[in-house]
């Protein structure tokens, strides 16, 4: 992250809005929908677990979301504000109490998938933007 001027003002146009700190956070369950180029077809794919780190600022800021898939664990780094990223959606809220939630890595099975949600209703967030 630089605070240079001229680098901030040429990187301003790239980020995307709504994609802040304040739009989901290190616990909480996502999906992320991507754009895949595949010949001259392009379709959405997703990918959907739990942010485990966030780490950057401004257009270099990237999340890294791990998941469960047929019994190994799958992890998969994103840039925030990739052209390529359709939408972020927030499944699940979470708190934790730390930044990095690399200790899931070690752990195996249902337990590997959780975090203390908090109670999490879209509709009373909808109200309050």
């Amino acid at each position: 992250m630089s605070n240079h001027p001229l680098l901030q003002y040429a990187t301003q146009s790239q980020l995307k809005p709504g994609r802040g700190h304040d739009t989901f956070k290190v616990g909480d369950g996502v999906r992320v929908s991507t754009k895949v180029r595949e010949g001259d077809k392009e379709r959405t794919q997703l990918f959907s677990g739990i942010v485990i780190s966030r780490k950057g600022g401004n257009v270099q800021e990237t999340f890294t979301v791990r998941r469960i898939s047929f019994g190994e664990g799958v992890e998969r780094t994103f840039p925030v504000h990739s052209p390529n990223i359709e939408k972020i959606e927030v499944e699940r809220v979470s708190q934790v109490m730390k930044a990095r939630l690399f200790y899931l890595r070690d752990r195996h099975g249902k337990s590997a998938t959780k975090v203390k949600e908090k109670r999490y209703d879209p509709s009373a967030a909808a109200e309050v933007k």
